[in-house]
């Protein structure tokens, strides 16, 4: 097999004010490798209303042309049909996906949102919306 280098790039489109995450400018791989995005600086939960919230994490795989797909939802869980070679962690308030054994066909955008007690957030404007690219 030859080498072929994968690149995973991070588009950072806005930050909210009352969240700052942080992540590396770019990861890179070969196919047949595992290679790992990650985001840190993740609120871990918020007390609203004498509650307290989890915040839960979300990687979303956007192919070129296609709508966007949840492939991890509630920090490691994978959506039904998603192959099991990603996988999803958090600690704290990193979180990170994994990819086992890169394909060809993982060349798409990586998007990382995170949400409270599943009520999705993708935030616009001065909030976060972050993602990553995928190039071969």
């Amino acid at each position: 097999m030859a080498w072929s280098p994968v690149l995973l790039t991070l588009l950072i489109l806005c930050t909210g004010s009352w969240a700052v995450l942080t992540q590396p400018p770019s990861v890179s791989g070969a196919l047949g490798e595992s290679v790992t995005i990650s985001c840190t600086g993740i609120p871990t939960s918020i007390d609203y209303d004498e509650e307290e919230y989890t915040y839960y994490v979300n990687w979303y795989q956007q192919l070129p042309g296609k709508v966007p797909i949840l492939l991890i939802y509630e920090d490691n869980n994978r959506n039904p049909g998603v192959p099991d070679r990603f996988s999803g962690s958090k600690s704290g308030s990193s979180a990170s996906l994994t990819i086992s054994g890169l394909q060809a066909e993982d060349e798409a955008d990586y998007y990382f949102l995170y949400s409270i007690n599943m009520e999705l957030n993708l935030y616009t404007g001065n909030k976060s919306v972050l993602g990553y690219s995928i190039l071969m």
